[in-house]
């Protein structure tokens, strides 16, 4: 079905005169990137010689995931446009650690999930598919069973916990970090797993609770060591310096929490006006931000729409057009496009569950990512609201002289806008309804959506019909028509022989 789909829309593309000349952008960067968050354990289970009191019933415990498990799934995330996958931390946690937040030895691998040789071939794997893997690396915690904290020595290595939510103060210290001696002692830890691995990158935990002299050496020294290696920010509580951290250390990206709430508020209610992400990002824009739904620690972005009466396919694409074609990198989270609930942390942390879902959602997740990947300006270009009618925006991207125009009614009826900043004789080639935008007698652009519905627009020279093309096609069917005919006939003609 696919591959007939996909030849009719090339076909299309023809008839309607597109050339298909996208503008290529130069290198490999962070925000041509589609990350997708995996919490080790809670995956998938590839291997069961490894499990060692796995008890799935039991939402505090080890579930069975491990990296021969994200192996076998390597290619389900390929088909829907990952390029980069984010581990959960690695390292060797205290009983009931299954998150890996508890270290209890920041240079060794928590053998559930397997050793360091078969973390490297799950990365080279993930590479022939050109993925990346980056790893969470958490800096600020140690567990109390962790040597460096039951030494008497260390005693100034230690500080008084703030963090209120009783997992962390029941089971874990805060370092110090503004102690030379610890500051040492985590960078090398961190460098011991960019030098021992083939990762790609780090995602370092809790960045707005740790202090920034030594985020600051942390990340330069990590980019000595290999400049290339993308550097992302998680927030634990609260975005407000994410500006700062950014200016002041080597961290590609942080991820935008306002943009966070903003997004799940609106797509997740009916009518909700979009604007209202667009002016979130206005206030909060960064150099580079990553956006998202949902993670581990949340509500499911599902279990919030569906409160509302809303179904998946219809609050996933107006969520993820948005998230793809806009400013920054967008982060899912593990089952996300399975559509999986979850009202809290222990619910939205089980195994994916691979055999549920909708396959047109799934399918869309690739067509969003298919175009993200295909037009430059949706990854690097500058961003403007172009106008707004009720639930309805339409944005514009524009980038090394191509201009993408993306469109997201949230309405509960069909809406147009009116664009008139476009010069005569070009139109608008949509992607996603495949449908066409021409000028107008008095010079502007309708866009029109249905309700609830979401197009993306390039725009071109408007060429019209590919007469040529059409003419060939004509012929073609003719001439098989005529075949059939002929064929019919003769075979009718030879049964009339036998029966005489």
């Amino acid at each position: 079905m696919k591959k007939r789909y996909g030849v009719f829309v090339i076909a299309l593309l023809l008839l309607f005169g597109f050339n298909g000349n996208a503008v290529v952008a130069e290198g490999n960067q962070l925000q041509e990137e589609i990350i997708y968050g995996i919490l080790v354990d809670r995956f998938n289970n590839g291997n069961y010689e490894n499990d060692k009191r796995v008890e799935i019933e039991n939402p505090a415990a080890y579930h069975g995931g491990d990296f021969q498990g994200i192996i076998d799934r390597l290619d389900g995330l390929k088909e829907i446009g990952i390029t980069t996958i984010t581990l959960s931390p690695l390292m060797q946690n205290a009983e009931g650690g299954y998150h890996g937040y508890w270290v209890e030895d920041f240079k060794a691998m928590e053998e559930r999930f397997g050793t360091i040789e078969e973390l490297n071939t799950l990365i080279e794997e993930a590479h022939q598919r050109d993925i990346k893997v980056l790893m969470e690396l958490v800096t600020n915690y140690a567990a109390k069973s962790n040597p460096i904290v039951t030494d008497p020595s260390n005693e100034d290595w230690i500080n008084t916990m703030d963090i209120t939510e009783p997992e962390w103060t029941s089971n874990v210290v805060q370092l110090n970090l503004e102690n030379p001696e610890v500051k040492e002692y985590i960078i090398n830890a961190a460098e011991f797993w960019v030098e021992e691995t083939d990762l790609d990158g780090l995602k370092l935990h809790a960045v707005d609770q740790t202090p920034l002299s030594f985020l600051q050496q942390l990340t330069q020294s990590l980019k000595e060591t290999d400049s290339e290696l993308y550097l992302l920010g998680d927030i634990l509580v609260t975005d407000e310096n994410n500006e700062e951290i950014i200016a002041e250390t080597e961290i590609d990206a942080i991820e935008n929490v306002a943009l966070y709430e903003a997004m799940t508020e609106v797509f997740s209610e009916p009518t909700a006006h979009v604007s209202k992400v667009y002016e979130t990002w206005e206030q909060t824009q960064q150099n580079l931000d990553l956006l998202f739904l949902d993670d581990m620690d949340t509500e499911r972005f599902t279990q919030q729409f569906s409160g509302n009466g809303r179904n998946a396919v219809t609050s996933w694409t107006l969520a993820l057009t948005y998230m793809y074609t806009s400013p920054g990198v967008p982060v899912l989270f593990q089952g996300s496009e399975f559509a999986m609930y979850g009202r809290n942390a222990e619910e939205s942390q089980r195994l994916v569950q691979f055999n549920s879902g909708e396959p047109e959602l799934q399918e869309f997740f690739s067509r969003i990512a298919s175009l993200r990947s295909e037009f430059p300006a949706l990854q690097h270009g500058d961003f403007e609201i172009v106008g707004s009618n009720g639930a309805m925006s339409v944005f514009k991207r524009t980038y090394d002289g191509e201009t993408m125009f993306i469109a997201i009614n949230n309405d509960s009826e069909s809406k147009y806008i009116d664009v008139s900043d476009i010069e005569p004789g070009m139109q608008l080639r949509g992607f996603l309804g495949d449908n066409i935008v021409r000028e107008n007698e008095n010079g502007t652009y309708r866009v029109g959506v249905p309700r609830e519905s979401v197009e993306v627009y390039a725009l071109q020279p408007d060429v019209g019909l590919n007469w040529g093309l059409i003419s060939l096609s004509g012929g073609i069917i003719l001439l098989f028509i005529f075949g059939v005919s002929y064929l019919s006939f003769k075979q009718k003609r030879r049964e009339a022989q036998k029966i005489s």
